[in-house]
């Protein structure tokens, strides 16, 4: 029977890190439903070898990912696959927001508002002062939905999830995974109105 390891609440427009050794069981839980969770993945023996949305949108030859989707890293091996998904997909093309998305998307005067970004340089440098935005890429957006139009154009949607729903993923080498609950109050991904996510984690 599985052990639970490990069970934290993230709050509303938190950043947040944690390790996953291999064979190890995350769920992401969206507790109150719309609530996007941005994501990104290292290999915690050598960070060079992250997360690759390009590489994993290649190998599975599909845009959104969902049950059987796995995240692939820049060296093009297997970091985790999702094993269960009870919101249906995922994004992995919206990236992070950031203070300069912001500014270009909405206002200039919404430049010094929290984003994800920032969230995921303040978890790494707690992490280990050797990280950088250097060491950043394009990232998942867990319950997220961004539809793809036929022309390739990209929008921020009302969320697909709801209250309960959750993704569950098993690690396949030891990793770090770095999170930021989306703080996001100017587009529809968090609801204009951000909530607490669950984290999981037990050994298969």
């Amino acid at each position: 029977m599985s052990t639970l390891l490990r069970q934290e609440t993230i709050r509303a427009g938190d950043p947040f890190m944690a390790r996953i050794n291999a064979g190890q069981r995350v769920r992401l839980v969206d507790t109150e439903g719309n609530e996007a969770v941005d994501t990104f993945f290292f290999n915690a023996e050598d960070p060079r070898e992250r997360y690759s949305a390009v590489d994993t949108v290649r190998r599975q030859r599909n845009v959104y990912l969902t049950t059987g989707t796995e995240l692939v890293s820049n060296e093009d091996r297997t970091l985790l696959t999702i094993v269960d998904d009870t919101c249906g997909r995922h994004d992995t093309l919206g990236g992070a927001c950031a203070a300069e998305s912001n500014t270009v998307r909405y206002a200039h005067d919404r430049k010094f508002m929290h984003s994800c970004r920032d969230n995921f340089l303040l978890a790494l440098l707690n992490w280990n002062e050797d990280f950088s935005k250097r060491d950043l890429g394009p990232n998942i957006n867990f319950f997220m939905n961004v539809p793809l139009s036929a022309d390739g154009g990209l929008r921020f949607a009302d969320g697909i999830s709801g209250p309960g729903k959750y993704v569950e993923l098993v690690a396949h080498m030891d990793v770090l995974i770095l999170i930021s609950n989306c703080p996001q109050l100017n587009n529809p991904c968090s609801g204009f109105n951000p909530t607490p996510v669950e984290f999981l984690l037990w050994d298969a």
